[in-house]
C-alpha cells in the first residue's frame, strides 16, 4: 500500500518523501504543480490541493497511510478538516498528523487553534495517528541571516523562557519511522503524541551569542517587543499573517517552549543519533563549517 505525503515540496515534506523513498517505502506526493515538484525518482505525483475534492479523491485511491501538513493559511482549518473527511471517506484510518507544540494552550493564535482542532477530530474520529508536535523551525532563522550579518542584531522576539528550537530534518526523520510504522502495523495502533524539540533549550540572549561566537563578532539580542518584528514581517507576507506571527512570538515570550522531561532523551532513541544543535545550523547558514 502507498503512503500519502501533503505538503511535499515544503520544509518538512521534502526532507520526508527523500526519507521514505531511501527507506524503500511506496510514496505519493500530492503537489499542486507538478513541473516543479523535483522529487526523488520512483515518488509517484499527484497533483491537486487539499480544497479540490476530486483530486484529494483521486490521490486517496490505493492508500494506506496519510501525512498531513497544513501550511498557514487564511483557509488552514478548512483545509484539515476536508482532508481528514475525504480520508475517512476513502477508508483511510492511519495517519501521521503535523501539529505544533503547545497547540491547546496558545489558543489565541491561529494555527496554533488550527492545529488543536485537528487532533480533536483525530481522537474523535478514532483516527489511528501518531500526532507530531514541533516547536519552533530551527530552519526560520534563514529569514533572519541578513540581519544578524549586516547589523548584528538577533531579532526575534523570543524571550527568556527559553524555545527548544527543532531542525526540519529531525522532524522529517521522525514523521517517516512513524508513517512505516503505522503503515506497516498488522493493526491500527493507538494515537500517540510526540513532542519534536531540538537538543538545546535558547532564550532571545543565548541564541545572540551562538551567532556572536561562530561569526566572531557581536551580536545583540534585539528584546522581547514584538512591534518592529510584525512590521518588518509584514513587508513580505500579507498583514494578517504578520500579526499572527506577533501573536505566537508574544506566546514565545510570555510561556516560552520548554520541553517536557524525556523529550529529548525519546528523541534521540528513536533517531538513534543526537538531535540537530542550533549551533550546527548556524554554522552551516553562515558558511563558517
Amino acid at each position: 500500500m502507498t503512503i500519502l505525503i501533503t505538503g511535499a515540496t515544503g520544509r518538512v515534506g521534502r526532507h520526508l518523501v527523500q526519507q521514505l523513498a531511501a527507506r524503500g517505502a511506496s510514496v505519493r506526493a500530492l503537489v499542486r504543480d507538478p513541473a516543479k515538484a523535483d522529487l526523488p525518482a520512483g515518488v509517484e505525483i499527484a497533483k491537486g490541493d487539499l480544497l479540490d475534492i476530486d483530486s484529494l479523491r483521486a490521490a486517496f485511491a490505493g492508500v494506506n497511510t496519510l501525512f498531513l501538513l497544513n501550511a498557514v493559511s487564511g483557509n488552514e482549518f478548512t483545509q484539515a478538516l476536508i482532508t481528514l473527511n475525504i480520508a475517512r471517506e476513502q477508508g483511510i484510518e492511519r495517519v501521521v498528523y503535523q501539529s505544533v507544540l503547545h497547540a491547546d494552550r496558545f489558543v489565541n493564535v491561529p494555527h496554533f487553534a488550527v492545529k488543536s482542532g485537528g487532533e480533536r477530530m483525530l481522537t474523535q474520529m478514532d483516527f489511528s495517528a501518531t500526532i507530531l508536535r514541533p516547536a519552533y523551525f530551527i530552519d526560520n532563522e534563514t529569514m533572519i541571516k541578513d540581519v544578524v550579518l549586516n547589523h548584528g542584531v538577533y531579532p526575534m522576539p523570543i524571550g527568556s523562557k527559553g524555545i527548544a528550537m527543532v531542525d526540519a530534518r529531525d522532524i522529517a526523520e521522525i514523521a517517516a519511522i512513524e508513517l512505516i510504522r503505522r503503515d506497516q502495523a498488522p493493526a491500527k495502533l493507538p494515537t500517540e503524541t510526540i513532542n519534536l524539540v531540538g537538543p538545546d533549550t535558547l532564550t532571545g540572549a543565548s541564541a545572540a551569542a551562538i551567532w556572536s561566537e561562530v561569526l566572531g563578532r557581536p551580536v545583540v539580542y534585539g528584546g522581547d517587543d514584538p512591534s518592529g518584528f510584525e512590521q518588518n514581517v509584514a513587508s513580505f507576507m500579507p498583514k494578517w499573517m504578520a500579526y499572527e506571527m506577533r501573536l505566537m512570538a508574544e506566546r514565545y515570550v510570555s510561556d516560552g517552549m520548554v520541553p517536557e522531561v524525556g523529550d529529548v532523551q525519546r528523541l534521540t532513541r528513536m533517531l538513534g543519533r543526537p538531535l540537530h544543535s542550533y549551533r550546527q545550523f548556524v554554522t552551516a547558514l553562515t558558511g563558517q563549517a
